[in-house]
C-alpha cells in the first residue's frame, strides 16, 4: 500500500474520544451513565471511512509517545489506513471529551500533539487523487503553518478543506480563512459554518463559495447535503435513521465523498454515497464503521 499513489491523503487530527452519556450531571457529585473510549479525531475518522469505502488512504498527523497514540496507530493500521504520523515525545496524544445530555452534545478538546504538527512533518509533495485538510489545524497558530503547507504542497485533482467548526472559523475570520485555504478547490462545511463564511442560507451560500473554490459542499445532517459548482447545484437526501450519536458523522461524509470523487465517481453519485455514510455513522454508537 505504501508504494502506490494513494487515492486520498488526509491531513488532520488523531485523537482519543471519551464519550459520556447521562440523563443529568450532578455538579460536584456522581451519576451513572454510559462512558466509552473510542479512537477518533476528524482526520482519523475521515481516513478510516474512506478506507472502508475501498480507497487507498494515507493519513498525516501527530501523536504522542504514549499508550493512546500507540493504540490509535494500531487501530488505523487494522482499518487499512497507511499512517504517516509524527511521534512527539514531549506532548500527549490529543483527546476529546463528548458529553451527551438531554439531547444536547457538548465537547471539550485537548488537541495535544495535534497542535504541534509542523510543515517538516509533511513531505514536499502530497500526490494523490484527492487531499483533505481538517480546518482544526488552521485555527491553532501552532499547527496553522502546517495546514497552509499541506494545501500548498497538494498535487491532486481535488484539494478539499473542511471548515470543521463554526465558532472557531468565526473567531478566525472569513477573510483569513479564505486566504489560508488559497489553493483549495473544494470546500466542505455544514449549514452553520457556510453561514458564518457567507452570511447566507445553505443554497446561496454554496453558490457563493463555489465562485471562490470551484466546488462547495454544504452538509445538512438528516436533510442530506448539496454540492455547488459555478453553474449547477447537486442535492442528495440522507437515508432516514434513528440517530444514536452524531459524533464523527460529518467526518464519515467527508472521507467517503473524497474517496468516491478521487476514484472517478460522478458528483451526484459521490454525494449520495457520502450522505449514506454520514447516516450510518449517526445511527451507530461507534465513530468508525464495523470491521468486515
Amino acid at each position: 500500500m505504501g508504494s502506490a499513489r494513494p487515492d486520498l491523503i488526509v491531513v488532520g487530527d488523531v485523537m482519543a474520544d471519551v464519550s459520556v452519556a447521562a440523563e443529568s450531571l450532578a455538579r460536584g457529585g456522581d451519576v451513572h451513565g454510559d462512558v466509552r473510549i473510542r479512537p477518533g479525531g476528524g482526520g482519523a475518522n475521515a481516513a478510516v471511512w474512506a478506507a472502508a469505502q475501498g480507497a487507498r488512504v494515507r493519513l498525516h498527523g501527530r501523536i504522542g509517545d504514549d499508550i493512546p497514540g500507540r493504540l490509535l496507530m494500531e487501530s488505523l493500521h487494522a482499518r487499512g489506513v497507511e499512517t504517516a504520523l509524527a511521534v512527539d515525545e514531549g506532548v500527549r496524544t490529543g483527546a476529546m471529551l463528548v458529553v451527551r445530555q438531554s439531547g444536547e452534545r457538548s465537547m471539550v478538546a485537548d488537541r495535544g500533539a495535534n497542535a504541534h504538527l509542523l510543515p517538516d512533518d509533511l513531505p514536499a509533495r502530497l500526490v494523490a487523487g484527492a487531499l483533505l485538510l481538517s480546518g482544526y489545524l488552521l485555527y491553532d497558530p501552532r499547527s496553522e503553518p502546517a495546514a497552509v503547507a499541506a494545501v500548498a504542497r497538494a498535487e491532486a485533482e481535488f484539494v478539499a478543506v473542511d471548515v470543521a467548526s463554526w465558532p472557531l472559523v468565526e473567531t478566525y475570520g472569513p477573510d483569513r480563512f479564505h486566504s489560508s485555504a488559497r489553493g483549495a478547490n473544494l470546500l466542505l462545511a455544514n449549514g452553520r459554518e457556510a453561514e458564518v463564511l457567507t452570511g447566507l442560507p445553505p443554497v446561496p451560500a454554496a453558490r457563493a463559495l463555489a465562485e471562490r473554490y470551484r466546488w462547495a459542499c454544504v452538509k445538512l445532517g438528516a436533510e442530506g447535503a448539496l454540492m455547488a459548482t459555478k453553474d449547477r447545484v447537486f442535492t442528495a437526501s440522507a437515508p432516514h435513521v434513528d440517530a444514536v450519536d452524531t459524533t464523527g458523522a460529518g467526518d464519515a461524509f467527508d472521507g467517503v465523498l473524497l474517496a468516491e470523487v478521487a476514484r472517478g465517481t460522478d458528483p451526484e453519485g459521490a454525494l449520495a454515497e457520502a450522505c449514506a455514510a454520514g447516516a450510518r455513522a449517526a445511527a451507530s454508537s461507534e465513530t468508525w464503521p464495523e470491521l468486515t
